[in-house]
């Protein structure tokens, strides 16, 4: 699994011009799936995630995860970063997941982090989603778990 993790200030999905999910200051993490991904895979990524360290401690150093600040988590599901793109100009789709298993392993990445960590919001799989974010820094990290 794949997590493109941001930092921000504040986040938020919407969809048909309703808002869905929205956080303050917290993480903004677009999650894909691959083939051979597990639901063992999904709590390694989740586990990864909750623990980064991305917030400032108080002489400013990346020392606090986003549990130790509590802020919010927003999850938005994005096949997309699954893509294989080492070759040609359009970007390939073998190498994500089929939509039943990606649906199937968001949903179960999204139920574990809600029993983990106090603030979740997600958008939906498979919509037509607007994500806005303030990235905070900007800080962006690729994490990838197998």
């Amino acid at each position: 699994m794949i997590a493109l993790l941001q930092r921000v200030t504040e986040a938020s999905v919407t969809i048909d011009g309703g808002t869905v999910g929205a956080i303050d200051q917290g993480i903004l993490a677009l999650i894909g799936v691959q083939p051979a991904d597990t639901p063992e895979t999904a709590d390694r990524l989740l586990d990864k995630l909750l623990h980064y360290r991305v917030f400032a401690d108080t002489e400013g150093r990346m020392n606090l995860n986003v549990q130790e600040v509590e802020g919010g988590l927003l999850l938005v599901p994005q096949f997309t970063l699954a893509a294989d793109t080492r070759k040609g100009l359009r970007p390939g789709f073998s190498t994500a997941a089929p939509p039943e298993q990606g649906e199937s392993l968001f949903r179960y990445f999204e139920k574990a982090a809600r029993a983990r960590h106090k603030q979740i919001a997600s958008g939906r799989f498979g919509a037509d989603m607007q994500v806005s974010l303030t990235n905070d820094g900007p800080v962006t990290f690729w994490l990838e778990v197998s």
